[in-house]
């Protein structure tokens, strides 16, 4: 169950899904605690002055899909995580895009938002194209709730977690789902639709990227069909979101506005880029250095 909610600072409204019976809605803004027998998620959150301390040990609050299966020969499980983020990201004058072996951040449950997967055109990380774990061949083993397992044994989100958020309101503002590893927060699909007035209506918070046209010019050739990450290009207002897949604005947690991330039904799912200062203790060491095979 989660248990104790001793807040440094207020809060308003952030509650944690009932994802299973046993655990309890709290506020997830401050600190707060999970134990869930079924399922034996562990996570301890403490905010203490400006920061965020998260200790999980990743196993999902939620049902999950079988492991091993014909597309990932994993099993699940615990993991021990220990993270300290800023109560309050802030911006850099640049966005940074990671690279594998890089995380995004992690849920209010403990599992981690991990993006990017370990799959080439024929295998060759130097081939320019990289796979999507959510595309259209469908081959990386993922559950319904667009996750799947590392060898470590890691239980990871590639995109939407619907056993997390539960069924998504058209009409009603994304609860807080977690934190990148910069700090800010993670939200999903639905916002207001001035960014600025909670009275404004509730919009889908569409992402600027989209399919390029046409065929590929080099490496598996063929038309952009999104098998590859390399298939999308960033439109500046096409979509609500800039390229790290989100955008200032108000929420029920953060009624004065925070910069926020989103994640999106459509690519990029989670975001692929950090909009403030990662963390010291998020940054994955060998980030960018080589694959990481089962990704």
């Amino acid at each position: 169950m989660v248990t104790g909610v001793a807040d440094a600072t207020p809060t308003t409204g952030a509650t944690a899904p009932a994802a299973s019976s046993s655990v309890l809605s709290t506020e997830v803004t401050g600190s707060y605690s999970i134990r869930d027998s079924t399922t034996g998620t562990e996570m301890d959150v403490t905010v203490s002055g400006s920061t965020r301390s998260i200790r999980a040990n990743g196993l999902p609050n939620h049902t999950t899909g079988d492991f091993p299966n014909p597309g990932n020969p994993n099993t699940i499980s615990a993991q021990s995580y220990a993270f300290d983020l800023p109560l309050y990201g802030t911006k850099a004058q640049e966005l940074t895009r990671f690279a594998l072996p890089q995380p995004f951040g992690i849920a209010i449950n403990g599992v981690l938002f991990d993006p990017l997967a370990a799959e080439w055109y024929q295998r060759d990380p130097r081939s320019g194209w990289t796979v999507e774990a959510i595309g259209p061949s469908g081959t990386l083993g993922l559950d319904d709730n667009n996750a799947h397992v590392q060898p470590t044994g890691a239980y990871h989100y590639h995109g939407m977690p619907t056993g997390l958020t539960g069924v998504l309101k058209s009409t009603a503002h994304s609860p807080l789902l977690g934190w990148a590893g910069d700090g800010f927060p993670v939200y999903a699909r639905y916002g207001y639709t001035d960014p600025g007035d909670p009275d404004s209506g509730i919009s889908d918070l569409t992402s600027s990227y989209r399919l390029r046209s046409g065929t590929r010019s080099g490496g598996p050739g063929g038309a952009y069909d999104g098998t590859y990450t390399e298939d999308f290009e960033f439109v500046e207002g096409h979509g609500l979101l800039d390229q790290a897949n989100g955008r200032f604005a108000v929420t029920p947690e953060y009624p004065d506005g925070t910069y926020h991330y989103v994640l999106t039904a459509v690519f990029p799912f989670v975001p692929r880029y950090f909009a403030g200062t990662v963390a010291d203790s998020f940054v994955k060491a060998g980030g960018g250095q080589g694959p990481r095979p089962g990704a």
